[in-house]
């Protein structure tokens, strides 16, 4: 069983992204990333406190959609702990801005469902240790992104109605 922590900055982004919604779509995304019984968090915050965390970790003076804080790295033998008998993988943090996530949805004219769907991906598949070195769509990583995309919205994933 997975354990995944939903915060909220305030009360309109729970309003965007229902706890209930956002844990059901990520149950599956880890099942369709080959995960299980993983902890992991997710905090939907404002454009400035994005602004300051991607300046504070990443040396960059501009909000953006998504950040994502591995817990492992590539020297670690993996962040494990036990809970209730079972043992759990923790993968870390993804922080989501909404502002930008809905002004990114008008830019590739997509839906802000959509759009939000592909960052929640997008971040599991960060924590669980993959990675892109640019935004071109080529990138392995953004392929199964797309296509973990693709199934789930098959599948009637969507996320929010």
């Amino acid at each position: 069983m997975n354990t995944i922590d939903i915060s909220y900055e305030n009360a309109q982004y729970k309003a965007f992204a229902p706890k209930k919604a956002v844990l059901d779509y990520l149950n599956k995304v880890v099942e369709a990333v080959g995960l299980k019984n993983v902890d992991f968090s997710v905090s939907f915050v404002s454009e400035p406190s994005m602004h300051e965390m991607n300046r504070d970790f990443r040396n960059i003076d501009d909000s953006t959609d998504i950040l994502s804080f591995a817990a492992e790295d590539e020297d670690s033998d993996g962040s494990v702990f036990i809970t209730a008998g079972r043992r759990k993988r923790v993968l870390g943090d993804m922080v989501i801005c909404p502002e930008v996530l809905k002004r990114n949805a008008k830019t590739f004219n997509v839906t802000e469902n959509e759009e939000l769907r592909r960052l929640l991906i997008h971040g599991v598949l960060h924590l669980s240790g993959d990675n892109h070195t640019t935004n071109d769509m080529s990138e392995p990583m953004l392929i199964r992104q797309e296509k973990i995309l693709s199934d789930l919205a098959l599948s009637g994933q969507t996320l929010l109605n």
